[in-house]
């Protein structure tokens, strides 16, 4: 329950905002989101004794707050209150860099600084943003030069010689990391890091040192996690959470049952976790490093003695490299992936995720010596750790080789997660794993082997859910149709019964300040080409170049987008400002510059203009949407999934593809009224809204504009 204590502190913090700042008018809409954020975490269940509660959901509260309502300065507020108050962190998550850097940058200070609530907070980031000193000095020290000049075969970190270039950046980022000129972040580097070369410098939790590291007082990923160990708020992305949660929760973020999740920008959230719950390698590159495991086992045996586990290592990358010749051989017979002149890169998507038999053997093969390779390398990893401590002088090379072995195991670990996915069959009225097997066009016999859940829902609520001491799910759009089912489902919350979904009202006068007009279209979406010259024809009517104000244009195919600027008069075409014709930033800025110019300025976009743009004011009065945003599935996930919604009598037309539209036209629709000055209208030219039936229940899910 919600103490007296708590309630107070929530309204106290949240007047003191509104006498620091004048104008504030405090928001219904707002004020029933602190209430509601406060009342699911006070629902949090303690500890009893050495076991966590059962938990089912009392915690976890769905809210839909609109543009307008003040979500952040909600979760803000109240999960910081309740944070503070049950000793818990408070771990806010987003889908993107920008909204984490505006939690950063702006939101959390001037909650702190109007508030007066004391709020400490750090932007979390993994492992592979940082440098790692004892690689990046081992690679330049005076006496590895000749090592980087002369490439070491053993050493798993390259697999070519070095360019010169590449030397020199490696230099350049050790001098400036040893002078403290650079923090060893790298988006706080001041150019672009080639990916490959940043590869060979940082580290994952395989090739650490960790404690025995002599480097540990200054690696910058240590240095970055032991600040979010005392803060109160950690800012991170649904990535690195999802990252966290899948190695069992606390490794690099609070652990799950310490901590209150704020995740923002929710309905981004399921598909995040399919992709992460996905993994994929390539044949060739597996064959290049697991005939490395011999060398690298040898050098550690002499180091540990440790013969019978060096020799189980050697004997379980011999064994994987065999199978995936074997596998290499079965392959060249399969006909769905015989190379063709229009698909250089066949891909063979294995019906209901069920291998034929004559696979079943390799498969079961292949994830039973990946697991032996994989725990076998992790037990030499940990033998190391312990030779490092009685090795003396020669701690140098036992930092070398853990670093090499730290890389191998990495890999291996990634060869694992593919074959126990391709290994797993799932029961029929569950949810199947997609695995597809990819022809690569370079390198002759070479495959890449996919797989992945089309679901992430069981994996989030076993290891999310149902662990954490309390969550908020939050954004401006979460309902589909109207419902919130479609998130509920895709997240794994169908399954807590106790969990709370809130719609909260915008403050917004839709139905002053829009209109809503579907033209009379003749042409079908589905006649791509008649379509297409008849929204040329319409675009001229309805943009007025005689007014000096900012019109978005929407497109679900880039295709069309660009038939369309080249099909318009030369007057309008002049006008366009076209994404992916020059940086998103610069476009906006020409836009605004336009406009202060009193010259109209239309943007044409694709989908992901339809999010995260905004437009307040004059720059955005109309909104045209060319079509509606149906994506049909045409990826492997996508498929399995909807074969097996079809199996079991669905329609996955019905079920996914025009839920998942619904959110998108809402959001595209949203771009139009920002702030409660804003007024315009949007325009849809697509007929299936009024000629197919679940064009009604898409118009109805859309905001109460004034229909013309």
């Amino acid at each position: 329950m919600l103490t007296p204590a708590e309630k107070d502190a929530i309204r106290d913090h949240y007047r003191t905002i509104a006498d620091n700042l004048p104008g504030f008018r405090p928001r219904a809409a707002q004020r029933r989101m602190l209430a509601e954020i406060a009342n699911a975490l006070s629902r949090s269940k303690d500890k009893e004794g050495d076991d966590w509660p059962e938990r089912a959901g009392e915690s976890i509260t769905v809210i839909e707050g609109p543009t307008g309502v003040g979500k952040s300065l909600a979760y803000l507020l109240a999960g910081g209150v309740m944070a503070k108050s049950r000793a818990k962190k408070l771990v806010v998550t987003s889908a993107t860099v920008a909204l984490q850097e505006q939690l950063v940058n702006r939101d959390l200070p001037f909650v702190v600084e109007n508030s007066g609530l004391p709020l400490t907070f750090a932007l979390a980031k993994g492992r592979g943003r940082y440098l790692c000193p004892q690689r990046i000095y081992a690679l330049t020290a005076e006496n590895a030069q000749g090592q980087l000049l002369d490439l070491d075969p053993t050493m798993a970190l390259w697999d070519r010689k070095p360019e010169a270039g590449e030397i020199e950046t490696l230099r350049q980022l050790a001098d400036a990391f040893y002078y403290r000129r650079w923090n060893g972040d790298r988006d706080a580097w001041d150019s672009v890091i080639d990916d490959g070369l940043w590869s060979r410098v940082t580290n994952d939790r395989h090739g650490c040192l960790k404690a025995a590291c002599p480097n540990r007082p200054e690696c910058p990923f240590y240095l970055a996690r032991d600040v979010l160990e005392n803060v109160d708020v950690v800012v991170a992305n649904h990535d690195l959470m999802l990252a966290d949660v899948s190695m069992g929760g606390g490794v690099i973020l609070p652990a799950p049952e310490e901590s209150y999740y704020c995740i923002d920008e929710a309905h981004h959230l399921a598909k995040k976790a399919v992709n992460q719950f996905s993994a994929e390698h390539s044949l060739a590159q597996a064959m290049s490093w697991l005939d490395k495991v011999a060398a690298a086992a040898i050098r550690v045996e002499a180091l540990t003695n440790k013969v019978d586990i060096v020799s189980q290592a050697i004997e379980a990358a011999s064994a994987c490299s065999e199978t995936l010749t074997e596998w290499l051989w079965l392959l060249e017979g399969e006909d769905a992936l015989a190379a063709s002149s229009d698909n250089l890169e066949p891909t063979w998507l294995i019906e209901d995720g069920v291998l034929p038999e004559r696979f079943q053997g390799p498969t079961a093969n292949m994830a039973t010596s990946a697991r032996s390779l994989f725990k076998q390398l992790s037990q030499l990893t940990d033998a190391l750790g312990e030779a490092r401590k009685d090795k003396g002088g020669e701690a140098a090379q036992v930092d070398k080789t853990a670093s090499d072995l730290g890389f191998l195991t990495a890999r291996a670990e990634q060869l694992l997660a593919v074959w126990e996915l391709f290994e797993k069959e799932t029961e029929p009225t569950s949810p199947p794993i997609a695995k597809w097997i990819t022809r690569r066009a370079e390198g002759k016999g070479d495959y890449l082997f996919s797989a992945s859940p089309v679901s992430a829902a069981a994996s989030l609520a076993a290891n999310l859910w149902r662990r954490a001491a309390g969550a908020i799910l939050t954004s401006a759009t979460l309902r589909s149709l109207g419902e919130f089912e479609l998130l509920l489902s895709q997240t794994g919350l169908k399954w807590m019964p106790e969990v709370s979904c809130v719609a909260l009202d915008s403050p917004f006068n839709f139905g002053e300040q829009g209109e809503l007009y579907l033209p009379p279209m003749l042409a079908s979406p589905k006649d791509a080409g008649g379509h297409t010259r008849e929204i040329v024809e319409w675009l001229p009517k309805l943009i007025d170049l005689k007014e000096p104000v900012g019109t978005l244009v929407l497109f679900s195919s880039r295709k069309q987008m660009q038939d369309v600027a080249a099909g318009l008069p030369a007057a309008l075409r002049e006008r366009l400002l076209i994404q992916g014709e020059i940086p998103k930033s610069l476009l906006i800025e020409q836009h605004h510059q336009r406009l202060k110019q009193s010259e109209p300025s239309v943007i044409f976009g694709l989908d992901s203009f339809s999010e995260g743009l905004d437009l307040p004011g004059e720059s955005c009065v109309h909104v045209i949407i060319a079509k509606l945003p149906f994506a049909m599935p045409d990826d492997p996930v996508g498929k399995t999934l909807s074969r097996w919604i079809e199996k079991r009598g669905g329609n996955p037309f019905i079920e996914l593809t025009v839920p998942e539209a619904s959110i998108k036209l809402v959001q595209a629709v949203g771009r139009l009224i920002r702030t409660e000055r804003d007024y315009g209208r949007v325009t849809i030219l697509d007929n299936r809204l009024q000629k197919q039936s679940y064009g009604k229940r898409l118009l109805a899910s859309l905001p109460p504009f004034k229909r013309i």
